[in-house]
């Protein structure tokens, strides 16, 4: 199964008072996102499904790959909140009308994104990975009854490398 983590695109900027969960994409998020979903397309890779933080922002970057066609389908999962866990995705995948699908998106936040790439890959986190707002990343999951050490990255991309 491939896997594609996307991190949500450019948005609003913390303010003390507002709700983080509620922070929307700034038009800049958009546009950046939109131009990653179009290149995306270009490249014909689609997805079963999109699941989803369900931060305002995620959701949002979320509607846009769908726009472009990208999936038909958008679940929310709390996993994918900030600090999310990645061992309650992986029971909530392997018990899920998914685990046979050829191509997820998930789309997030930094630095879970990140952290759970260098878990599937390595075993443990490093923090050696960065990736940008609208960036993306591509997983082989190789074997998903034991995907945590066994996973093969085949993509990380910033969203002006994939869009130039």
């Amino acid at each position: 199964m491939k896997i594609y983590l996307i991190r949500h695109g450019i948005a609003e900027s913390r303010n003390i008072e507002e709700n983080d969960p509620e922070r929307i994409l700034t038009s800049k998020g958009i546009t950046r996102v939109q131009k990653v979903t179009q290149k995306l397309s270009t490249l014909k890779i689609k997805f079963d499904v999109i699941i989803s933080s369900p931060y305002t922002r995620a959701k949002e970057t979320a509607i846009i790959l769908q726009q472009g066609k990208l999936t038909s389908q958008i679940i929310e999962h709390s996993a994918l909140k900030p600090e999310g866990n990645i061992l309650e995705w992986i029971n909530w995948l392997q018990n899920s009308d998914y685990k046979d699908s050829n191509s997820i998106a998930l789309v997030g936040h930094q630095p879970d994104l990140t952290n759970w790439t260098e878990l599937l890959i390595w075993g443990e986190i490093q923090g050696k990975l960065i990736l940008k707002k609208a960036g993306i990343i591509g997983l082989d999951l190789l074997d998903l009854s034991n995907p945590i050490g066994t996973s093969e990255l085949f993509l990380l991309a910033g969203p002006k490398w994939i869009t130039n």
